[in-house]
């Protein structure tokens, strides 16, 4: 997989990231929601830098989909949590694959931030930790 490929990939995952982790938002309250309003706006904030190292590699980046199908119903604040531990579990294993393909430091910096960022997220909805994130 080369870099720029990696880099869709990401940033097809964030899009779809931002797509369930809403849907789920919409399921819970209180401190879990604050928890998915933060999440969301990490992968907004993580989508948007993805998008321009795209951009600044002459590229169109992927654009996301208008819906997505999701793993399984969200009905209530447990599956709404499952529903963003599984996006997280997914994230990781894309950000360590992007790790593999980078070839410019920025790009194996954001990789690596974003791996730990996902690896802190299980965490939070209820993963427990491993000794290697994102390695599948």
């Amino acid at each position: 997989m080369t870099e720029l490929e990696a880099l869709q990939a990401a940033l097809a995952g964030e899009h779809a990231a931002l797509y369930g982790v809403g849907v789920a938002g919409g399921k819970l309250s209180g401190a879990k929601f604050k928890a998915a309003t933060d999440t969301f706006e990490r992968h907004r904030d993580t989508r948007d830098k993805l998008s321009d190292l795209i951009a600044a590699a002459g590229e169109t980046p992927v654009a996301a989909e208008p819906a997505y199908d999701l793993p399984q119903p969200v009905t209530n604040a447990v599956s709404a949590g499952a529903l963003i531990l599984g996006i997280e579990r997914r994230l990781a294993a894309v950000y360590g694959d992007l790790i593999e393909a980078a070839e410019k430091p920025a790009v194996r910096l954001l990789a690596v931030d974003e791996l730990l960022a996902t690896a802190g997220a299980q965490v939070t909805w209820g993963g427990a930790p491993v000794a290697l994130p994102g390695a599948v």
